[in-house]
């Protein structure tokens, strides 16, 4: 089976099938198609299949001339069939896993995407997990679903590695390709598939021990982020009470060649990642006895954020004598960051939330977001309005909470009666500085 799958990795005959193609799983399927694999992309949305095969992308950052080139290939085919993963030499699975109400780990995508794989299962596949998780999630929940039932062992019959995602949508220096792939194996021949599979469609692959190290690995990546964002924000109300501007502070500090790496306060923390998968190893380590206070302490300071910024939008309200209560506030930005139409655990929506729970009238702009979806926590109905001098005229705040880089801050603080600035975008606006807070 090894053997046999080795040779059709090489030759590139081997058909990759990709579960899930959101942010992870569309990217991924583009650099196998574009290597020459034959693949079949899975998802359970229908609006996404037929978005693909009316070649038009669902994501902000993949232009509609990447679909086109995508689905003009030959080689590739989006479907909601499952039952087509019999289908495939090598399955990648990139699906979410989300924490639930009690910041447990929710491994429900995880599993139900290996048990519809199990249906169809045959010898010489291999199956690569590539959401986040933690450590053990492969062998402790993977492994025994898909032997289970199915004669098939890991590492002889079929075959088992994880590969963390390591996607950040909107970056312009780095793409799918040039982002180092890592990698671990359930076992050795497991690992050495997995290697060469990816090292077929990423210039750089790392392979490590096992599932276990290439777990840790990614919250590794994403603690030390959010551990860091901790920090900076905290020193934002810090600075704030010290009446000391921490971005001229975090702009000097990064002048030092060596030794420091700036990291950047905001009005909280959103992503598919950062919020998320450092609880998985905090979850995990109390089954080792062990306390996660970093972590912990992170995750308090990151989540408290959004009250922080309704605390200042407070006070600069009743310096200028108004109540936030009945008051018109146009929020902008929903997405977690600027320039993606990615609003996955976005602190805007908790800011949307405190807002109207002080009586607050909320309205929103978004370039990349016209109409609020459904998420984990919210369910809004409301669509983004017109930035124009009239409506910036017509409310009584507006409150800056992602800081994209198609917003004209200078004709927003003019016309705006009050701006509150979550992320420092209006540091280059010279006029009307009196109307800005920056919380």
């Amino acid at each position: 089976m090894y053997s046999s799958l080795m040779k059709k990795i090489e030759s590139k005959t081997a058909r990759i099938g990709i579960i899930g193609l959101g942010y992870v799983g569309l990217p991924l399927v583009q650099e196998f198609v574009r290597s020459g694999f034959p693949s079949v992309g899975f998802d359970l949305d229908e609006t996404k299949i037929v978005s693909l095969k009316a070649r038009k992308s669902y994501i902000k950052h993949i232009p509609d001339s990447g679909m086109k080139a995508l689905m003009d290939s030959g080689l590739f085919d989006p479907t909601k069939d499952f039952s087509r993963l019999k289908e495939c030499d090598a399955l990648i699975i990139c699906v979410p896993t989300p924490l639930n109400a009690n910041r447990e780990p929710d491994l429900s995508y995880v599993e139900n995407t290996a048990r519809q794989i199990r249906k169809t299962l045959r010898k010489g596949q291999l199956v690569s997990l590539e959401s986040t998780t933690w450590p053990g999630t492969t062998e402790e929940v993977i492994k025994p679903i898909l032997e289970e039932g199915s004669g098939l062992v890991v590492g002889k019959d079929i075959f088992l590695a994880f590969s963390p995602e390591r996607e950040d949508p909107g970056n312009k220096n780095f793409v799918t390709r040039t982002i180092p792939k890592v990698v671990g194996g359930s076992t050795k021949h497991c690992g050495d598939l997995a290697e060469r599979l990816y090292g077929a469609v990423i210039d750089k692959v790392v392979r490590v021990r096992g599932t276990r190290e290439a777990e840790m690995t990614k919250l590794l990546e994403n603690i030390f982020r959010s551990v860091n964002i901790a920090m900076v924000n905290e020193l934002k109300m810090v600075c704030d009470r010290m009446d000391i501007d921490i971005w001229q502070v975090i702009e000097a500090a990064k002048t030092k060649p060596f030794g420091y790496m700036p990291f950047y306060p905001g009005p909280g923390l959103g992503g598919h990642c950062i919020p998320i998968d450092p609880f998985y190893l905090s979850w995990k380590a109390r089954e080792y006895k062990m306390t996660t206070r970093f972590i912990e302490l992170a995750g308090e300071i990151n989540t408290s954020m959004p009250d922080f910024v309704i605390h200042k939008t407070l006070e600069a309200m009743n310096e200028r004598k108004k109540a936030l209560k009945g008051s018109k506030v146009l929020v902008l930005g929903i997405s977690y960051k600027k320039d993606i139409d990615d609003d996955r655990e976005s602190p805007s929506y908790e800011l949307i939330e405190l807002l109207e729970e002080k009586g607050a009238k909320v309205e929103y702009n978004d370039p990349y977001i016209p109409k609020l979806r459904p998420t984990r926590k919210h369910d809004y109905t409301m669509r983004s309005q017109t930035l124009t001098a009239k409506k910036l005229q017509s409310v009584d705040l507006v409150l800056i909470s992602t800081d994209h880089s198609e917003y004209d801050y200078d004709f927003i603080v003019e016309h705006a009666p009050l701006v509150v600035d979550t992320r420092n975008a209006t540091v280059g606006v010279k006029k009307n500085r009196n109307k800005i807070v920056r919380a």
